[in-house]
Parts: structure tokens; C-alpha cells; sequence
């Protein structure tokens, strides 16, 4: 039985929050709530319409192809290529390096776009998380959003502590100066970085002041930014020594343009792609863009296919700087000139730049999860005030000054190392989710009656892909190692190649569709499932105690919230339909 209040919320009269006792009464009901909102599905038309006028004021449409290509760069170009390339180098690829940048960027294309065909044609400010939600209802989404809402906290915040250390090597001042220790703190918690919280601070103006504006912004700190790429690219291919990409310094390591094989460069793809995070940033942008069918697939492609140039120019630049077994791992541009007579002052460039690089990755950053907890607002799962768009800016700016907040509190007080454990796998989640719902989209139909066949593809080309890559991480290398990696790659072809001829597309997208189906969105999913096999145990810590505690808040508010809101009538017809007829399976 339905708990109900005469207390207002939202326009209505039902309330699971008015006072303790109907609250705890409202938890008795969570499992027949639950059953009825986890999987319950909204529309596009409503997403585009309701959904999104939810608020009173709307986003405004100013930006262009152009606009997205300098958020792309800005978000993609911050300090994980400053530090991933000379690590990914050293320790895996090689020379080869700039193989590996390939692949990655081959690999982030693929993922680009699957959110591109969503963007186009659901062009609203929640990403992932509404392409989820309309594909597989509000539990999937809520989880995936959050968790994506989450990383992006913690990886702002660490990035922002990284813009410290780079500004102290560019004036030449130690990272020790800029921060203070608290002895009675606990250690990771204990080292003040005040100028990292003022940097997240002064964003969170900027990004609250106006979405074009902060688009400008972006677009000077992008150009210099480009420019100083270049100017490493320059200095590399001025001063290093093409003899450097064959040949190490000590005769007994490996020799080579190759030295650790095909596993080396597959790995330092892996470390790599980490580089390329960001792009996913601009589909958030999509409810701000002026002609979303034709700048959104410029905009996110092209900032992927340019930024895939830069780095494999970067990548060939510090490897003929230095032999691969000579690179320093923690910062390879800067280390590569220091103590050469005459280019010391490259450094302090190097400083400056990667600065710059910071600025941007953290602005587009910031804009992206205040949309996507916006969104998340007007879905009602979390408190409607992060939904509201401020009337003169036409922002998010309680969601922009909510998460602000909390990441300029976690950049003051938390370490580095800390925060770094606690990055990447759930994006590299959310980048599989989105591949799989745009295989579920394009194959199921719009109200399904039989979705298990394309939802036991989905399974088992997963298991599939994940038995692929435990095999590639765990087994010795030999013929046996290479017979069942073949195997299950030949498994992997067979089945979607049989689902291709046996299941017909459902529905076929009128402005912009993701070329080769299903094959593309297959190999994001197997590569991110790969890439996934590369993280290590506390990243899979993180994400299991940060998943359960997004599983609390869902079953503690999410699942009332949303359903007071069903029950004051927000959601529309053909929502209340699909709860019907889900209601009815249950």
C-alpha cells in the first residue's frame, strides 16, 4: 500500500518526507515502489520536453561545432598525458608509445560515437545518464550517473592538486611551499593545498557565470595550451635523435621500435586511454548546443580524431628526447631537459603549459557534472533544487556551486595518492553502459514485448569479452595462452555475427547513426570491458564501496522521491503506461 501525505511537493500532494512517522512508514513500501520505478523507462519526447522544462527556466542555446572541438580539447588535454605517456612508455610500450596513442584513440572514436547518436538525437544536458534512462529505466541510470558524478569529484579534485605541483615548477618554487601539514590530521588527509581549493573555487565562479562565457574562457586557455603542445613537439624533434626509437641506452634491455611486442602496446594503450577521458564531458553540453544534428558529431569527433594527433606527436617527441629505458616515469617532458646545459628554462615552459592543460580539463570537468547532477535533479531521485537553472545565466548554478564545494573540500585536505586510487573505472563503466544501451535501442522496440534475445547477446558477448581479458591478464604467455585468446575471439565474431542476421534493427536513427552496426558499439564494449582488466584492486575497491553506497541512497530517497513525483503527476502518459505494463510483468 502507497503511502501518501497532504504535504506539497512539487506541485502536488504527496509526500514520503513530511515528518519521521510517514517516512518510515514510506520504507515499508519499498519494495513494491521499487519494483515499479528501478526499471520504469522515460521517452525521448519527454526527456526533450517535459522532462527538461521541469525547472521553469531552460539552458540557452549558444554554442557551436566549434565550440564543442575547444570543450573536447580543454577536457581531454589536461595532466594524465603529462604523466600516463612517460609511464605507459617506460614500463610497457616503448617506442611504440605513439602505436599505443593510436589504438587508444581508435578506441575513444568508437565510444565518441556511441554518444554522439545519443546526443543528436536526445540533445539534453544529462549525458549518460539520461541515454540510460530512457533505454533502461531509473535504477541503471541513477547508479551509473551517480558513480560518473562521484569520479569526476575525485578526479577534479586530484587534478587540481596536480596544478599546484606544475605551478611550482614553472616559477621554480617547491610543492612543499605551497602546502602546509596539520599534525593532528591522519595521514592522506594532512597536507593543506589551499591554492588547489582556490583554483576549484575560481571555477566554479566562472562556469556559474554563463555557459558561453565559459566556453570563451575555455577557448584562450585551449589556444595557448595547443600552442605550447606544439612548442614541445618543436623542441623534441629540434633535440632529440631519431636513434633514440630503436635503440636503448643499456645494451641488455630490450631493443627495438617494438621492444615488449604486441602485449607491451596494448597495455600502454590501456594505461594511455585514461588520456583521452573528457570527450564524454561535451555530450552534457548537448541541451546548450544551437544545431545539435550537425555540430555534435563535428564537435566530439573532431576534438577526439585532433587530440589523438597531438598526443601521438607528443609521444614521438619525448621518445626521440631520451632512450624509452631513460624516461622518467612520474614526468617525462620536464625530466627530459632538466640538466641539459641551455634548456633548463624548457622546464619552467613545460610547467606553465601543463598549468594551462589543468585550467582547461578542469573547467570542462566542472561543467560536465553539474549537468549531469542537474539532470539527475529533474528525475527527482536526488533533491529537486540541483535541477534549478538560474534565470539572468541560464546554468545549473546549485548543482555548479553544490559540487564545487565538495571538490574544493577534497582537493584542501586530500592526498594525491589517495584521490588517483580512487579514479577511472567508473567511466570506463559508463562508457560500456552507453555502448550497451545503444545496441538495446537500435534492436529492441520502443515499448518491447521480447527484449531477452538482444539482452542475451549483451550478456554473453560481455562474459565473452571479460573471459578474453582475463585470459590476456592472468595466463602465462605461450601456445596455449595464444590458442584460447583466439578462441574466444573467434566466439566473440560468431556471435555477432549470428545476431546480426538473425535479430533486424527495431529502429534506425533520421539525423546521425553510428556507422557499421552492431560492430562498433561491440568493440567499444569488448575494449572497455579490456581496459577495465587493466585497473587495479583498489579502483575495484573504490568502485564496489562507492556502488553500495549509491544502492543506499536509491532504496533510503531516490526510489520515494521519484515516486512522489509519479504520484503528483510529474511524469507523463506514456511513463505512467510503461509503469502500468511493468507493473503488470511484476
Amino acid at each position: 500500500m502507497e503511502v501518501q501525505s497532504s504535504n506539497n511537493n512539487g506541485g502536488g500532494d504527496h509526500s514520503s518526507f513530511s515528518s519521521l512517522r510517514v517516512y518510515l512508514n514510506s520504507l515499508s513500501a519499498t519494495p513494491s515502489r521499487l519494483s515499479r520505478r528501478a526499471v520504469s523507462v522515460s521517452t525521448s519526447a519527454d526527456e526533450m520536453s517535459r522532462v527538461r522544462a521541469v525547472p521553469g527556466e531552460e539552458m540557452r542555446r549558444t554554442l557551436r561545432w566549434y565550440d564543442l572541438i575547444g570543450l573536447g580539447i580543454g577536457g581531454m588535454v589536461g595532466a594524465g598525458v603529462f604523466v600516463t605517456t612517460g609511464r605507459a612508455s617506460r614500463l610497457f610500450a616503448g617506442p611504440s608509445i605513439v602505436v599505443s596513442y593510436a589504438i587508444a584513440g581508435i578506441c575513444a572514436l568508437l565510444s565518441a560515437f556511441c554518444y554522439t547518436e545519443f546526443a543528436v538525437h536526445l540533445p539534453v544536458a544529462g549525458g549518460a545518464f539520461s541515454y540510460i534512462r530512457v533505454t533502461f529505466g531509473e535504477f541503471p541510470a541513477f547508479f551509473t550517473g551517480a558513480n560518473l558524478i562521484m569520479e569526476y569529484v575525485m578526479s577534479n579534485a586530484a587534478v587540481s592538486r596536480s596544478f599546484t605541483a606544475y605551478l611550482g615548477t614553472a616559477f621554480g618554487i617547491s610543492t612543499a611551499k605551497w602546502r602546509f601539514v596539520v599534525s593532528g590530521l591522519p595521514k592522506g588527509f594532512n597536507e593543506i593545498d589551499p591554492v588547489a581549493a582556490v583554483v576549484v573555487v575560481a571555477i566554479t565562479v566562472i562556469i556559474c557565470c554563463g555557459t558561453r562565457e565559459s566556453s570563451k574562457v575555455n577557448m584562450i586557455m585551449t589556444a595557448f595550451h595547443i600552442a605550447f603542445i606544439l612548442f614541445v613537439v618543436v623542441m623534441g624533434f629540434v633535440k632529440g635523435d631519431s636513434k633514440n626509437l630503436s635503440v636503448p641506452s643499456n645494451p641488455e634491455h630490450p631493443s627495438g621500435f617494438f621492444p615488449f611486442g604486441a602485449a607491451g602496446v596494448f597495455n600502454g594503450a590501456a594505461m594511455v586511454y585514461l588520456s583521452y577521458i573528457g570527450y564524454d564531458a561535451v555530450s552534457t553540453m548537448a541541451e546548450e548546443v544551437k544545431y545539435p544534428e550537425k555540430d555534435i558529431p563535428v564537435g566530439v569527433s573532431g576534438s577526439v580524431a585532433i587530440v589523438t594527433v597531438l598526443y601521438c606527436l607528443m609521444a614521438v617527441s619525448m621518445s626521440m628526447l631520451l632512450p624509452y629505458d631513460l624516461i622518467d616515469a612520474e614526468a617525462p617532458f620536464s625530466a627530459a631537459f632538466r640538466g641539459s646545459n641551455g634548456w633548463e628554462w624548457v622546464t619552467k615552459v613545460v610547467g606553465i603549459g601543463a598549468s594551462f592543460g589543468i585550467l582547461t580539463s578542469l573547467l570542462v570537468a566542472m561543467l560536465g557534472q553539474a549537468r549531469y547532477m542537474c539532470v539527475i535533479g529533474r528525475s527527482r531521485v536526488v533533491p529537486f533544487c540541483f535541477s534549478k537553472i538560474h534565470p539572468k545565466t541560464c546554468t545549473p548554478v546549485n548543482a555548479s556551486t553544490f559540487l564545487g564545494i565538495f571538490t574544493a573540500a577534497l582537493a584542501l585536505f586530500t592526498d594525491l595518492n589517495v584521490l588517483l586510487n580512487l579514479v577511472s573505472i567508473g567511466t570506463l563503466f559508463v562508457f560500456y553502459m552507453v555502448a550497451n544501451a545503444l545496441i538495446f535501442r537500435r534492436y529492441v522496440p520502443l515499448q518491447p514485448t521480447k527484449p531477452w534475445t538482444t539482452l542475451s547477446f549483451l550478456a554473453l558477448f560481455s562474459t565473452t569479452s571479460l573471459v578474453f581479458t582475463l585470459i590476456w591478464k592472468l595466463m602465462p604467455e605461450g601456445k596455449p595462452k595464444a590458442f584460447m585468446l583466439g578462441a574466444s575471439a573467434v566466439v566473440a565474431i560468431a556471435m555477432v555475427l549470428i545476431f546480426q542476421c538473425v535479430v533486424p534493427q527495431a529502429s534506425k536513427p533520421e539525423l546521425w547513426g553510428v556507422p557499421f552496426m552492431p560492430w562498433t558499439p561491440c568493440v567499444s564494449i569488448f575494449l572497455n570491458i579490456f581496459l577495465l582488466g587493466s585497473l587495479d584492486a583498489p579502483s575495484y575497491g573504490r568502485f564496489g564501496g562507492f556502488s553500495g553506497l549509491i544502492v543506499l541512497v536509491y532504496l533510503l530517497y531516490g526510489v520515494h522521491a521519484s515516486s512522489d513525483a509519479e504520484a503528483n503527476g510529474s511524469f507523463g502518459l506514456e511513463d505512467r503506461q510503461v509503469l502500468k505494463e511493468l507493473t503488470e510483468v511484476v
